[in-house]
């Protein structure tokens, strides 16, 4: 599998989500960013702990 994105711009990416007002739920992310989920569950355990990560940065 091709991981294209690294943690950093994993966490980038949701931070992005969350400011622009877009959903963060797993199963949006799944279905409108497909490379941002497989990317965050390569990095981070679960989908939680890269929104926990995100909020601590």
């Amino acid at each position: 599998m091709d991981f294209t994105l690294g943690a950093e711009e994993v966490v980038r990416r949701i931070k992005q989500l969350q400011s622009s007002g877009s959903s963060i739920s797993k199963k949006q992310v799944k279905q409108n960013d497909p490379e941002l989920m497989r990317n965050a569950l390569f990095y981070f355990p679960s989908w939680e702990h890269a929104i926990k990560n995100a909020d601590q940065i």
